[in-house]
């Protein structure tokens, strides 16, 4: 797992957003942001994208857990609360695996664990493989 926490390293829109790869193990992953002025929105609130954003590298780390890579095809994502200030965690685990397709459920809380957001979805797993030496 630590070649893929290293090859996330490499995600460079991660890191403008301020966005920490926590930990990675199989079909499951961690991510956190700590809410800075740059996440919010007009009305003083995290912007959804960067609720997505932190979701989606949750979603990808966990996905790619595997070594085979794997490239969203579809994602959603339901705001249930707003984030306002603290940090925000993204809690991804795998919900169904095989060969070509594969889903996830990844949960978005804030410092209380209270849930932020709801994100779900769905990669195609190519047959490419994630070496260690592509960090």
């Amino acid at each position: 797992m630590r070649a893929i926490k290293e090859f996330f390293k490499n995600d460079r829109f991660a890191e403008h957003c301020g966005i920490e790869l926590v930990e990675v193990g199989e079909g499951r992953a961690k991510t956190r942001m700590k809410i800075e002025d740059r996440h919010l929105n007009g009305i003083n609130v995290v912007h959804g994208g960067a609720i997505f954003s932190l979701a989606d590298l949750a979603f990808a780390a966990a996905s790619n857990s595997h070594g085979t890579v794997a490239v969203a095809i579809n994602a959603s994502i339901w705001y249930v609360k707003a984030g306002l200030s603290g940090t925000l965690f993204a809690n991804a685990r795998e919900v169904s695996l095989n060969p070509k397709l594969a889903t996830y459920s990844i949960e978005v809380t804030d410092d209380a664990g209270e849930i932020i957001a709801v994100f779900e979805g769905m990669v195609y797993r190519k047959k490419q493989t994630i070496s260690p030496d592509a960090a």
